[in-house]
């Protein structure tokens, strides 16, 4: 347990919703090459953030790392963040994958794409427009609604076409759906494995995971899948991020700043991206075997700061919708 919020050198108390194996060398690295003590939280990302929240000022918090736009946009909107000046974040760190006010950066992405039964299907949805196309009806395995992903999803939409589109959209997916909204990624993808859809919507690394190891009810099922990267003409696929930002009341600041600078280097960026199969944010990373088998595909550029503002607008046209 972390005490309270007095600073202590040579400490960092860091709350993160990762759980993930090979982040014990990302730790144990930075400890060993700073020096700098790792006191680690680790839970759900909304509790993280409520704790942090219901702690105010008295937060030991020195870094919060999470899981996608809008829960660090949430974190940033709520204050638990502040801004920080590193040239190394902003200048490894792309544009679109930091906040415009430098108050939380990405660290690694994934890739939101379209998988489909190549068996079943030979004129799969190109963009994710097509999603809507009245022609995939009852072919669509996708998450709910309060799914953090789709909420992004939507919201890059919202940001390139309007809202008037997104709720188009959003209605010609509802429409198109297999089944109602149940379950996490993978259960979208072994939807298609068992023959209830032919089509799903899925972050590209729960993917990856099944071609690098054994996940139950899919990996036996590889053969039968294809992949598209959607709005490669256009946009470019959307990508979700894994980041994180200095705490508001952060006691231990400049071990914090140290630490996200830290998880920008080559080194951090292997063992960050490759302990959940992930796509590094810095560009001359390696990415791993699994994720190779994707392909190169072109990434939405557009600046996830200003997705991140339309989740709210995106959470309310699901609703009038009725996508559960």
């Amino acid at each position: 347990m972390l005490g309270g919020a007095a600073a202590a050198e040579g400490e960092l108390n860091l709350y993160s919703s990762r759980h993930y194996d090979t982040d014990e060398r990302l730790y144990s690295d930075f400890e060993e090459a700073t020096g700098i003590r790792i006191n680690r939280i680790e839970g759900n990302a909304d509790e993280l953030i409520e704790r942090m929240r219901a702690e105010g000022a008295n937060s030991p918090a020195d870094v919060l790392l999470t899981v996608d736009t809008s829960r660090l946009e949430r974190a940033k909107n709520e204050g638990l963040f502040q801004a920080i000046d590193s040239e190394v974040l902003e200048s490894r760190v792309p544009a679109s994958a930091q906040d415009t006010d430098n108050q939380w950066f990405g660290f690694s992405q994934r890739g939101r794409i379209i998988f489909y039964d190549k068996t079943e299907l030979s004129d799969p949805p190109q963009t994710y427009a097509d999603l809507a196309d009245p022609k995939y009806q009852g072919l669509i395995c996708i998450r709910s609604s309060t799914n953090t992903y789709n909420q992004t999803l939507l919201a890059a939409i919202i940001t390139h076409e309007g809202e008037d589109a997104a709720r188009a959209w959003a209605q010609g997916v509802k429409d198109n759906m297999a089944r109602d909204p149940q379950g996490g990624d993978t259960d979208q993808l072994r939807g298609v494995a068992s023959g209830e859809c032919d089509i799903a919507v899925s972050n590209t690394y729960y993917f990856a995971r099944a071609l690098a190891g054994s996940v139950d009810g899919l990996s036996d099922h590889l053969e039968m899948f294809g992949w598209v990267f959607p709005n490669q003409d256009t946009t470019g696929a959307h990508m979700n991020l894994s980041g994180g930002g200095v705490a508001a009341h952060a006691p231990n600041k400049d071990n914090a700043v140290k630490f996200l600078e830290y998880l920008a280097s080559d080194s951090a960026q292997e063992y960050f991206a490759a302990g959940n199969n992930e796509y590094p944010v810095v560009e001359s990373v390696a990415t791993t075997e699994a994720v190779d088998q994707l392909g190169e595909f072109k990434a939405d550029a557009v600046l996830l700061s200003d997705v991140a503002k339309n989740v709210p607008v995106a959470q309310k046209l699901f609703n009038e919708v009725g996508w559960e």
